[in-house]
């Protein structure tokens, strides 16, 4: 194997579990899989991460990171208020659909870790809770109160696209949305 200089093994490694856990499931894959796929030793893992619970936060993290710089580039040429409630469905149907229908990242995690102090529920807590000050955000400036609503279209339609495999739960909640918005 290659000696990885110290800054590149991370961002390996946090690519690499990015992939598998999401494909596969954060409890099946093990730190071994993680650095064979980063092609650097499970000593660089620990190194950089510390513990496998350590990684499923930052790889939680980086994908949160990533979340918002896509609502962001989605939303950035919008305006209006309810234009950009309705671009965040938008982009949760493309990024669920660019991941090939395997769910929300944070809610899978969440099932497989059921003990709500774990740090992991922390950091889907925070993206949640991000999500929906964003829309609350949105939806202020247009004197409605509706957030609650519109979260539980978008998390309902992100279920309903992984059961159906398919991106039509996004277009039948957005319709809902525009109601919610008008």
């Amino acid at each position: 194997m290659a000696k990885t200089r110290p800054g590149d093994a991370a961002a390996k490694v946090l690519n690499a579990a990015s992939a598998l856990f999401y494909r596969d499931g954060i409890h099946a894959v093990g730190v071994d899989t993680v650095a064979a796929e980063a092609g650097v030793t499970k000593a660089a893992l620990y190194g950089n991460f510390g513990s496998k619970s350590r990684l499923v936060v930052a790889y939680l993290r980086e994908r949160d990171r990533r979340w918002q710089e896509e609502i962001d580039a989605i939303t950035a040429g919008h305006d209006d208020p309810r234009e950009r409630v309705l671009a965040v469905f938008d982009a949760y149907e493309a990024w669920l659909s660019r991941d090939g229908f395997r769910g929300c990242a944070f809610l899978n995690a969440t099932s497989e870790f059921p003990d709500p102090g774990d740090p992991v529920r922390e950091v889907v807590r925070h993206h949640k809770t991000a999500l929906r000050g964003y829309l609350a955000a949105q939806l202020e400036r247009l004197g409605s109160g509706r957030a609650d609503e519109l979260m539980l279209l978008l998390e309902g339609a992100a279920v309903q696209s992984v059961v159906a495999q398919d991106a039509r739960p996004f277009h039948v909640a957005k319709r809902l949305a525009e109601s919610l918005v008008a």
